[in-house]
C-alpha cells in the first residue's frame, strides 16, 4: 500500500468461488500447515491466553426492551480475531451473526464475513464473504484427521447430521480416503437428507449412499464416523451418543459439535485427540466447572475429567504433536480415535489469506477505497 491512502479488496461469494475457495485438497494442506504453526507458537487468538475461540454476544431469555432480541436456537453474534505467521503472516477477524430462524427467510443459519488486516498498521486489505470459506475450513480440519488417523483402506463412512458442515466433511473424506465406497447417512428430516444425498451423488457417483435410521446403524461397520448435529446444551442426555460396542476396531470418530460417549470408554480405552489442546484448556478455564455442559465437544469432557482427577493430561493428544512427529500417528493396533474439532479463527485466516492472494493474482474482486487521506489523524 501507498499510505496514507487505503484501498482493500472486496470479494463476494461468487468471487470466492472463482478464487478457489472450494479446493478441498488445497484447504486440507493449508490446515495442516496452520496446525504446525500453532505447535510452533507462531499465532495469536483472543483472550489473555491467546487461545480463545472468540467473543460472543448472547441474548437474555426475556427482555424489558421490545427491540432487543431474546435467546433462541443459535441466536448470537461473535467476533473471532487472530494472527497467523509463517507464509500466511496475516491478521484478521471473522464476524458472524446466527439465528436458526434465518432458514425461514431463505438464508443460512449463520452469515459470516472475514476481514484481513495488515499486521503493522491494522488497515484492511480484504473484506470477503466467508460462509463457503468457513464451511470448507471446517471440513478440512477433520480432513487432516482423516488423512492421518482413518484406516488407509477405509471403505465405509457414517455421517450423522447431513447439513452444510457434513457436505464439506464428505468432501474431506473423499479427498483423504478416496477408497470409501459406501456412506451411511443419519438425519432427522427428509428435506435435509434428500438435499445432502442428491448433492453427494452428483459429486461422487462412484459411492453408494445409504439412509439409516439411527446413530448405531451409522456407526456399526464404519471406518470413519463424522457427527455434526445441533442440539441444546446443558442436558447431557440430549447429546448424540455412541456406544463403544457399536464402533469398529481401528475406526476414527470425528465431531465438530456435540457428541457423548461413556466415561469409562473415554478414560480407559479410547485414543483422544484434539485439534488444538490449548483451545480446550481455554474453554475449561472460561466455562468451569463442567465446561462440557456449555461446549459439548468430547475433548471438553476430557478436560472436565482431568479437572475431576479421573484422567491425566497425557491421556489426550494434540494434533500438532502428531504432525510434527513428536508422538506417533497410532499408539496401539486397532485403537479407536476420537478426534475433536473446535474451530478456530486462525483457520479462517489461513484459508482466507490463500484465497485472497489467489484473487489478487487472477484479478478477481472489487477494489474499494477506505480513504485517500484520513480526516482524523492523531
Amino acid at each position: 500500500m501507498e499510505y496514507p491512502k487505503v484501498d482493500f479488496l472486496y470479494l463476494n461469494e461468487e468471487d470466492m468461488i472463482a478464487a478457489g475457495v472450494k479446493d478441498m485438497g488445497g484447504c486440507i494442506e493449508a490446515m495442516e500447515e496452520m496446525f504446525k504453526l500453532l505447535k510452533a507458537g507462531n499465532y495469536r487468538m483472543g483472550g489473555a491466553n491467546g487461545n480463545s475461540h472468540g467473543c460472543m454476544v448472547t441474548f437474555p431469555t426475556t427482555s424489558p426492551f421490545p427491540e432487543m432480541p431474546v435467546d433462541g436456537p443459535d441466536r448470537r453474534f461473535m467476533a473471532m480475531p487472530a494472527y497467523l505467521g509463517g507464509r500466511f503472516d496475516m491478521a484478521g477477524m471473522k464476524w458472524y451473526g446466527s439465528n436458526v430462524e434465518n432458514r425461514e427467510k431463505g438464508l443460512p443459519r449463520s452469515i459470516l464475513m472475514l476481514t484481513l488486516n495488515d499486521k503493522e498498521t491494522g488497515a484492511p486489505v480484504a473484506y470477503m464473504s466467508a460462509n463457503i470459506l468457513s464451511a470448507y475450513r471446517t471440513g478440512a480440519v477433520p480432513g487432516v484427521g482423516f488423512k492421518y488417523f482413518a484406516p488407509e483402506n477405509a471403505s465405509v463412512a457414517g455421517i450423522v447430521g447431513p447439513g452444510v458442515m457434513s457436505k464439506t466433511a464428505l468432501a474431506a473424506i473423499m479427498s483423504a480416503r478416496p477408497s470409501v465406497k459406501t456412506v451411511k447417512v443419519k438425519g432427522r428430516g427428509k428435506k435435509s437428507l434428500d438435499s445432502f444425498i442428491s448433492a453427494a451423488k452428483s459429486d461422487y457417483p462412484q459411492v453408494e449412499f445409504v439412509v439409516v435410521d439411527s446413530i448405531e446403524e451409522a456407526t456399526r461397520g464404519s471406518d470413519i464416523v463424522y457427527v455434526s448435529t445441533s442440539v441444546p446444551t446443558g442436558n447431557l442426555d440430549e447429546y448424540p451418543y455412541i456406544k463403544e460396542e457399536w464402533i469398529k476396531k481401528g475406526a476414527m470418530i470425528c465431531t465438530t459439535a456435540s457428541l457423548r460417549f461413556d466415561d469409562d470408554f473415554v478414560i480407559n480405552r479410547a485414543r483422544n485427540v484434539a485439534d488444538n489442546i490449548k483451545l480446550y484448556e481455554a474453554w475449561e478455564e472460561e466455562y468451569k466447572p463442567n465446561a462440557y455442559n456449555t461446549i459439548p465437544i468430547p475433548a471438553v469432557r476430557v478436560e472436565d475429567l482431568i479437572v475431576e482427577g479421573k484422567m491425566k493430561k497425557e491421556q489426550i493428544d494434540d494434533l500438532g504433536d502428531v504432525l510434527t512427529g513428536k508422538i506417533p500417528v497410532h499408539r496401539n493396533k486397532d485403537e479407536i480415535v476420537i478426534y475433536s474439532v473446535g474451530g478456530m479463527p486462525v483457520e479462517d485466516i489461513a484459508w482466507g489469506t490463500i484465497v485472497y492472494r489467489n484473487a489478487l493474482a487472477k484479478g478477481i474482486g472489487t477494489k474499494l477505497n477506505l480513504w485517500n487521506k484520513p480526516y482524523m489523524v492523531v
